[in-house]
């Protein structure tokens, strides 16, 4: 439910059907806020009622109500980089006036949302209900955001990850992870082994990063952000040794892996494993993983053909 008002004269309020027993997500806004947005998916209709309040029995002119419902990237280096890639629009009402409260009823059927909601660093897609109520002395507009979520399992196949990493005559490490492709309450399994150890290690982890892209070349922009730091070992290893990894996923605030949202962004994940010696030098290697989003985590059936 949300209003906005025109000064003294009225407020316009839009309820979307079925908000009450909708799942709610709880979505980062400007200023690093935090707020509950209703969650929709991809072929459901969005539909609900708008109400225009008149004030203190007062009339209100008015040169046609509209909603749209919107699909748009937003590029926070540049305020005007705005992409719609989804716009329906509906008539509420002819030019007129208005001398009370005014309901009208609106629905956009089956409603393509082809991508996911996001927020992040450089850039924002988002969804939402805009109500326009048209005037003299200019449009006056409101935005109602809803969220998406997209369950787009990635290519079959989910081979484990298996990498050397070494320095001649001084390290050799092959570290092995059981698999490429993790659901969003996966866990990661692995293990570390160590070859050759002839520098005196003192520290070793693992983290997880998420590497945004946002704009194309020559206005790119890249951004990396540590979601978490695993510690897998504290103290010098021994030629022979053998390290296992578990890392639960479910408590990280992931999203699925983007690549090229509209040719406009990505999202990608990267497991990046960090030693480092006695003298303070740091070795890692890096390695990219895809994350999914599932329906059966999210309390709905699976489609059909997925378990």
């Amino acid at each position: 439910m949300s209003f906005f008002g025109f000064g003294a004269q009225a407020d316009v309020e839009v309820v979307l059907d079925g908000a009450e027993k909708r799942k709610y997500v709880e979505v980062k806004t400007e200023k690093d806020r935090r707020e509950k947005v209703p969650l929709y998916l991809d072929g459901e209709p969005v539909s609900g009622k708008v109400a225009v309040r008149i004030r203190d029995g007062k009339r209100l002119e008015h040169n046609g109500i509209k909603v749209e419902f919107i699909g748009l990237i937003e590029m926070f280096y540049d305020r005007g980089s705005r992409y719609e890639f989804a716009s329906l629009t509906q008539e509420l009402a002819v030019p007129g006036e208005l001398r009370q409260t005014t309901w009208f009823d609106f629905e956009f059927k089956n409603v393509e949302k082809q991508y996911e909601s996001y927020h992040g660093i450089n850039v924002k897609l988002r969804y939402f209900v805009r109500v326009t109520v048209a005037r003299r002395m200019g449009d006056t507009m409101h935005e109602t955001d809803i969220w998406v979520y997209s369950y787009k399992m990635p290519a079959e196949g989910t081979n484990s990850i298996k990498m050397e990493v070494g320095i001649e005559d001084c390290l050799h490490i092959e570290f092995e992870y059981n698999k490429s492709k993790y659901h969003l309450k996966d866990v990661i399994v692995g293990k570390i082994y160590f070859l050759l150890v002839r520098i005196k290690i003192k520290h070793m982890e693992l983290a997880i990063i998420r590497r945004e892209t946002a704009g194309a070349v020559p206005n790119q922009y890249n951004e990396s952000e540590t979601i978490t730091k695993f510690e897998i070992m504290d103290g010098a290893p021994v030629k022979g040794e053998t390290i296992p990894i578990r890392l639960f996923l479910g408590g990280f605030e992931l999203t699925p892996t983007f690549r090229d949202v509209n040719k406009k962004f990505s999202a990608r994940y990267f497991l990046n494993l960090v030693l480092v010696d006695e003298e303070n030098r740091r070795y890692f290697k890096q390695q990219e993983i895809t994350i999914y989003r599932r329906r059966v985590d999210d309390g709905l059936p699976p489609a059909e053909g997925q378990e």
